[in-house]
């Protein structure tokens, strides 16, 4: 394998980076005289010196990646981060296995939120505050990941968004380094800004902060066991439900409208659809509600939109238990499940471009089966869609459904029931959070799974985040023959 040095190298300076902001929780610490603090400095030790070891045995002056080593350093560099960033939750007072621990790692780092924890509301505030960061740090390397490298690796058809950081001349910023820094501004500008409308909303400020992480990152960790039901405040919840679509939109977006410079977010079809669907699917639910005799109308509106939201921008956050609102409910979230929001955001599931795409593609079919003899072009977002992006897209879908289907026969083999086999799996792969069920609903909990089911929810959270192609070619012969 080539790169070899340079793949050790950057994983190295991922771990050095990692050892310094798990240092941020002890300043939480500190200040509540919790007692815990142990846990993060230990942590921070051990991974900063791995991190350390790591890059100064692969000292090199080679600083480009090929495309094959690029594979390999998003793959094991997503990996080595979770597994060290379990650390101070193993090393915690909290008293969490390492199975548990990593567990908890990947989902915050992957942004899916699905937890094992029991307590949350007598937990350490420097263990809350670090589940907190690793889905924030998880959300903008999501991004990064999805807008800087998988249009490379030409992965589920995201070569369609290879120009926004190629050489064309309508591109935002000319280099990978701006456009890090721009979508980084950003996303702390709208994680503040969440954070001060929680506050004026009646949250407290270690409250607001951590909500405000793990909302615009679309994670779903709460500092509380009730999940965002906590607050019992309509106002936080639409406020909750602005700041959810926010962080499942594209944030190059963002950019590029505050600069004025390309297209702007209402001008994305992408966008459009999301926030076109996401109302229709809130309001159908809502009359579905107000028809039960559930809650009157305005009340049925507040909690359809939030579970909609919550579920479609693959957040998690749970303000009530949809699944107590009758088969129908149950049903329409399973499938909402592998909606997922906007390519270039931190939301996950197969998102809106790709079901756009084979929208599109049926179409076509329907036109050239009545129309034979005239040539079908395919155009999306004012661009031509070429045959191999199309397939690109069809391939990802059918490995997508094939990877749920293969996650939940492996956990029904463990003895889980099939409803919480297949949810538990397509919650996993779509990094959304909550299943369906009493185990791993919504008002449910992860904690009671055996920890063989930990460990493959765990590699499924990866597989979804990392949209699924990009680990499993390295299982290829062809990948390691030169």
């Amino acid at each position: 394998m080539d790169n070899t040095k340079v793949v050790g190298l950057v994983i190295g300076a991922l771990l050095v980076a990692l050892s310094v902001i798990m240092l941020i929780p002890v300043l939480a610490e500190i200040v509540a005289k919790s007692g815990d603090w142990a846990a993060f400095v230990s942590g921070s030790v051990v991974t900063g010196f791995v991190g350390g070891a790591l890059m100064l045995a692969n000292q090199t002056e080679e600083r480009d990646l090929s495309h094959r080593a690029t594979f390999l350093v998003t793959s094991v560099g997503w990996l080595a981060v979770a597994a060290f960033s379990a650390l101070p939750f193993a090393f915690s007072k909290v008293g969490l296995s390492y199975t548990d621990a990593f567990f908890e790692a990947m989902s915050g780092l992957t942004t899916t939120g699905s937890t094992v924890m029991i307590g949350l509301d007598r937990a350490p505030p420097g263990f809350l505050l670090w589940r907190s960061l690793t889905q924030w740090i998880g959300g903008v390397g999501i991004i990064l990941t999805a807008v800087a490298i998988l249009p490379f690796l030409r992965v589920g058809g995201m070569q369609l968004f290879r120009t926004e950081s190629s050489d064309r001349t309508d591109k935002v910023l000319p280099r990978p380094g701006q456009i890090a820094v721009a979508i980084g501004e950003v996303y702390l500008l709208l994680t503040l800004l969440c954070a001060l409308a929680y506050i004026v909303a009646g949250m407290n400020t270690f409250d607001a902060l951590n909500h405000a992480m793990t909302t615009v990152s679309t994670g779903g960790y709460s500092t509380h066991d009730a999940s965002f039901g906590y607050f019992d405040s309509g106002l936080m919840d639409w406020i909750c439900v602005v700041f959810m679509i926010s962080g499942a939109l594209p944030l190059v977006l963002y950019v590029q409208t505050l600069r004025g410079t390309g297209e702007t977010l209402w001008g994305d079809t992408q966008v459009r659809a999301v926030i076109v669907f996401i109302t229709a699917v809130s309001i159908i639910m809502a009359l579905w509600l107000a028809a039960r005799g559930d809650y009157g109308f305005f009340d049925a509106l507040r909690y359809a939109s939030f579970s909609v939201v919550s579920i479609i921008t693959t957040t998690g956050y749970a303000s009530t238990d949809y699944t107590l609102w009758g088969p129908f409910a149950a049903m329409s979230f399973f499938i909402l499940t592998f909606m997922g929001g906007c390519t270039g955001s931190t939301s996950g599931g197969i998102k809106m471009f790709r079901l756009q795409i084979l929208s599109i593609l049926f179409r076509s079919q329907v036109r050239q089966t009545l129309y034979p003899h005239v040539a079908q072009t395919l155009r999306y977002n004012d661009r031509t869609v070429s045959r191999e992006i199309v397939f690109s897209v069809a391939l990802f879908v059918f490995i997508y459904v094939a990877a749920v289907l293969a996650t939940g026969l492996a956990l029904a083999a463990l003895g889980l029931d099939i409803v919480t086999a297949l949810s538990a799996a397509a919650t996993a792969i779509g990094n959304v959070g909550p299943g369906l069920g009493s185990t791993v609903g919504p008002s449910g909990n992860f904690a009671t799974l055996p920890d063989a089911a930990k460990w493959i929810l765990s590699v499924a959270m990866l597989l979804g985040r990392l949209e699924l192609l990009t680990i499993l070619v390295m299982f290829s012969k062809d990948y390691w023959e030169r």
